[in-house]
């Protein structure tokens, strides 16, 4: 298992000191991450945790998965690797040649 773990459903007031609290409990916590939105600042509702070891990540994962932290069931999981190919591709309303 690696390292790093995604955390949905956040309330959008939690900020990364609570969050890093909450996941502390269970290890050493390398890192935390709470998305925001480019424009506005504000929290989009998920977030990374990382843990120092796999066997903390682990551990913190099954117990906070269901976690009700600000009266909202956490949703945590092992994060996925992102889709390089994705970021290459052309974005919708850009030029296109005309035939």
């Amino acid at each position: 298992m690696a390292n790093k773990l995604y955390v949905g459903n956040l309330n959008y007031s939690t900020d990364e000191t609570e969050l890093r609290g909450v996941f502390s409990q269970y290890g050493e916590v390398a890192s935390v991450n709470i998305i925001t939105d480019k424009m506005t600042g504000r929290a989009r509702g998920f977030g990374f945790v990382e843990m120092a070891t796999p066997e903390a990540a682990q551990a913190a994962m099954e117990a906070t998965n269901g976690l009700e932290l600000r009266g909202r069931q956490l949703r945590v999981n092992e994060a996925q690797e992102q889709n390089r190919e994705r970021s290459s591709r052309p974005r919708s309303g850009g030029y296109r040649e005309r035939y």
